[in-house]
C-alpha cells in the first residue's frame, strides 16, 4: 500500500473487488478504472495530484490487482456489470470517472446498461481503435509506446501481469478487440473528456477525435509530447484535464 492511505475490499456478485483509496473522506469521491492487465498501483502519480482536493479511489477490476474473479475469463460486459456492482454497493453511483486505455470499454459499456451510475468520465486513451482493431497491430503499437513512458512503468505493470496471469490477460484481451466501443458512445449523456497524449501510437488523433466526436457531450485533450499513459507518466497534465471536466 505505498504510497497509498487506505484499502477497502468489497463483495460483488460473490467476488471481493479491490480499492486503494487516497484523500480524505471529506472530499468529492472520483474512481479510477484499469487499463488491461494494469491495477490501482499505476494511477498513485495521478492520485497524488488530485488528493487532497478529491478522495480518490481506484478499483481493481475482477481477477486483477488484488482483486478476486471468477475461473472464467470476463468479457466487457461482464467487467462493467461488476463495475456497477462495486459502484452500487460502495453508495459511489455518479462519481467522476477516469479510465484509462481498455478501462475506457468497460466505463462505456456500463453506459448501456447502467447510465444512472455515470458522473462526468474521463476517457484517457480510449481503445479500440477500429483501423487497427487485430491482435498483430495492438501489439505493435503497444510495443511502439513503451519509449514514450516513464521506465519505472514497466516495474508496475510486470507485477500487475503477474498478479492476474497469462490466461485471463490474453483472454481479456480477445475479449475487448471484439467489443466495437464506437458503436455505444452514444449512451454517455454525462460531460465527457477524451484525453490523449499527442505521442500515442496505441489511441491514433483520428481514432480519439472519432470518440470524442461520438460522445454526445465530448471533446478532445491532447497532451504534447507524451504516450498512451497519462496517468503514470503524465500526471499533472492529466489531472488539470480531470479538474477541467468535474
Amino acid at each position: 500500500m505505498t504510497g497509498w492511505q487506505a484499502r477497502e475490499f468489497t463483495p460483488v456478485a460473490g467476488m471481493r473487488l479491490h480499492a486503494a483509496v487516497l484523500g480524505p473522506a471529506s472530499a468529492p469521491a472520483l474512481v479510477c478504472v484499469h487499463g488491461l492487465g494494469c491495477s490501482h498501483r499505476y494511477f498513485l502519480p495521478l492520485a497524488r495530484r488530485l488528493a487532497p482536493a478529491h478522495q480518490v479511489i481506484a478499483v481493481d477490476l475482477p481477477g486483477f490487482g488484488r482483486s478476486t474473479g471468477p475461473d472464467r475469463v470476463l468479457d466487457v460486459r461482464g467487467l462493467s456489470l461488476a463495475l456497477a456492482g462495486w459502484l452500487r454497493a460502495t453508495g459511489r453511483a455518479c462519481a467522476p470517472l477516469v479510465a484509462n486505455s481498455s478501462g475506457c470499454q468497460v466505463v462505456v459499456d456500463l453506459a448501456v446498461h447502467a447510465p444512472e451510475l455515470l458522473g462526468p468520465v474521463v476517457l484517457n486513451g480510449p481503445t479500440m481503435d477500429r483501423r487497427a482493431r487485430s491482435p498483430l497491430a495492438q501489439a505493435v503499437r503497444w510495443l511502439a509506446d513503451g519509449p514514450r513512458e516513464r521506465p519505472s512503468l514497466a516495474l508496475t505493470l510486470a507485477r500487475d501481469y503477474l498478479d492476474c496471469g497469462p490466461r485471463r490477460l490474453f483472454g481479456t484481451f480477445g475479449a475487448l478487440l471484439r467489443d466495437p466501443i464506437e458503436r455505444k458512445l452514444g449512451h454517455v449523456h454525462t460531460r465527457a473528456v477524451v484525453a490523449r497524449g499527442a505521442k500515442d501510437p496505441i489511441v491514433s488523433h483520428a481514432w480519439a477525435r472519432e470518440v470524442a466526436d461520438l460522445l454526445p457531450h465530448g471533446r478532445l485533450a491532447e497532451v504534447p509530447g507524451a504516450g498512451h499513459t497519462l496517468n503514470y507518466s503524465a500526471p499533472a497534465e492529466l489531472a488539470r484535464i480531470v479538474q477541467s471536466v468535474i
